[in-house]
């Protein structure tokens, strides 16, 4: 068996001499290949932002059924997973265009600076996920009052 070239090997050509055995293993690569791009996760796409007080994260949600979309926050990371199922209401070929994305997403965001995790909140206005995270102020001072015991 000769040894592939860079090129052979990057673009996945195989030679006509080349033996059945190294076919079939071609053939197993690719079928491993298809695998992992189905399993693929897609990215959610954001705008994240600030105002004095909170930093706000919003995504377009539309189509996913609220159970199957999960939100998890820390004080400095929030965590979006979901799911999207496609209808299949039509027929590959019967698409003229086909862009919109289904299956498994998620999106890890770090934040520029450290949340309230317990006042944060999520809102779901039609399809438009707002997550509203209050900035914890690390330069407020309070006063405490000393008590006699």
């Amino acid at each position: 068996m000769k040894k592939k070239s860079f090129f052979e090997k990057l673009t996945g050509i195989i030679r006509v001499d080349d033996d059945k055995q190294e076919l079939e293993s071609e053939n197993d690569i690719e079928t491993e290949l298809e695998d992992a791009e189905s399993e693929e996760e897609g990215q959610l796409a954001v705008d994240m932002y600030q105002t004095p007080s909170e930093i706000i994260i919003k995504t377009m949600i539309a189509g996913v059924k609220q159970e199957d979309l999960d939100i998890s926050i820390t004080r400095d990371m929030v965590v979006i997973k979901g799911h999207r199922e496609e209808s299949n209401d039509t027929l590959g070929n019967d698409y003229f265009h086909k862009e919109l994305y289904w299956g498994l997403f998620s999106r890890t965001i770090i934040l520029p600076q450290e949340i309230d995790v317990d006042e944060s909140e999520a809102i779901n206005k039609n399809g438009l996920l707002v997550i509203r995270m209050p900035k914890i102020d690390k330069h407020r001072q309070a006063k405490l009052k000393i008590k006699n015991s």
